[in-house]
């Protein structure tokens, strides 16, 4: 059985040939130099907000792109409520682009850890994955994928499961948030501005959930860069003010990467 797309039509084109010429523009915009990064946080929101700072990480595959086969992708639950990380016993996630097959060996390796459980109603309507797999197959030509939702997990538990799947080159980590909510513009740039230095500073112990919707799996995955003695470096911060929205009510966008 596979994961069907849940949002297609509302945060990105649900007709094939639009999304992949809205992602080719995108990514177009974006620069392209610079190492593959080893892992990113990108963020999830409608494509006319978010997609233009998402593609400035993706952009930076696709030089690499055939050398990167699989992709751990971690976000968090939005409408279900579970204790610990959701993986999935689907066999594909799909959206207009066609299949992506899951990492099934892989997911049942984190299957053994108490805190990890098979929880499809988790991934059945969660935006914050499925809109990085379509900027995921426009710029990697062949991969597999394990999707994973996080719930009421510790910093601890997400760092554990990012160091296991941590892998070589051919693994790609993908960390999925966006930043502030719904403050005024001036004021979500102050916020994400703050932001931005706590995340180069691998300062996790003080991200809390104001500074961004995915604060716990940034968290693990600052807890493991910290640990390993790698830096993260931020390419691009700005707002849906800066993209599609007005300036009153926005939300906050970076995007992040390890090399």
């Amino acid at each position: 059985m596979n994961r069907k797309p849940a949002v297609a039509g509302i945060f990105y084109p649900a007709e094939p040939l639009l999304l992949k010429k809205t992602i080719d523009d995108y990514l177009a915009g974006a620069t392209k130099h610079g190492k593959a990064p080893k892992a990113m946080i990108v963020p999830h929101a409608g494509y006319i907000y978010s997609g233009s700072i998402a593609a400035s990480a993706y952009a930076r595959l696709i030089p690499a792109g055939n050398s990167i086969s699989r992709v751990v992708l971690i976000g968090p639950s939005h409408r279900v409520a579970f204790p610990g990380l959701a993986i999935s016993n689907t066999s594909a996630y799909s959206t207009p682009l066609g299949e992506v097959i899951l990492d099934t060996s892989a997911i049942a390796t984190l299957d053994r850890l108490p805190f990890v459980n098979y929880i499809e109603q988790a991934h059945l309507l969660e935006h914050s994955l499925e809109v990085h797999i379509p900027f995921l197959q426009s710029v990697l030509p062949n991969f597999s994928l394990i999707p994973i939702v996080t719930g009421d997990a510790s910093i601890d538990q997400v760092c554990e499961v990012l160091e296991l799947l941590w892998g070589g080159d051919e693994t790609l980590l993908v960390i999925s948030s966006d930043l502030s909510h719904y403050h005024d513009y001036a004021t979500a740039q102050q916020i994400d501005q703050t932001t931005s230095r706590l995340i180069e500073d691998c300062q996790y112990e003080i991200l809390t959930s104001e500074n961004a919707c995915g604060q716990l799996p940034i968290s693990g995955l600052l807890k493991l860069l910290a640990k390993k003695s790698l830096a993260i470096e931020t390419i691009d911060l700005r707002n849906s003010g800066d993209t599609a929205g007005d300036k009153q009510r926005v939300v906050g966008y970076g995007a992040f990467v390890v090399n």
